[in-house]
């Protein structure tokens, strides 16, 4: 690969790397595996980076995602690991805020993630990639690969399993 070609998959990869990490995150329930499918779903994109024929934007998000998602498939299916999620790690909590406001963020926040937690993986992903990555119903539908009214009933469902669920 020449060096206007790294260049460009550094502009167009890069800024997504945060989003790859979060729904990587969230698809183990694991920080190191999630690093692990980080790192190998870069290497992926690097392969094939010369078949994007995207731009910088939302297409290099949702094209990037779902090299993450299938490596987290892939990585998963001769292994089931599961730790508790700790939402903490993740807060965007003040250090300098109310101690009880502090707690009450903190009981939220885990209760939020045990929910998660409990949701099919399916459903877990759409809210992910919806909710914490702001991706559209189609970037939803081309990263998991399925039709964009499957993406809105499953996004509706797992709504209502969290609601329930934390209710």
């Amino acid at each position: 690969m020449d060096s206007g070609a790294l260049a460009r998959f550094e502009a167009v990869v890069l800024p997504h790397l945060d989003a790859a990490y979060t729904l990587a995150r969230y698809l183990t329930r694991n920080a190191h595996d999630a690093e692990d499918i980080v790192q190998d779903a870069c290497l992926r994109a690097l392969k094939y980076f010369d078949g994007f024929r995207g731009d910088e934007g939302t297409s290099a998000r949702a094209w990037l995602l779902t090299i993450v998602r299938n490596t987290a498939y892939s990585s998963r299916r001769g292994q089931r690991v599961a730790t508790e999620f700790d939402e903490t790690q993740h807060s965007s909590a003040v250090a300098d805020e109310h101690p009880e406001t502090a707690m009450l963020r903190t009981d939220a926040n885990e209760s939020l993630g045990r929910a998660l937690d409990r949701l099919a993986p399916e459903f877990r992903e759409v809210i992910v990639l919806r909710e914490l990555e702001g991706l559209s119903y189609k970037e939803i539908s081309d990263v998991t690969g399925v039709p964009v009214g499957t993406v809105m009933s499953r996004l509706s469902r797992a709504r209502a399993r969290l609601q329930k669920a934390l209710t």
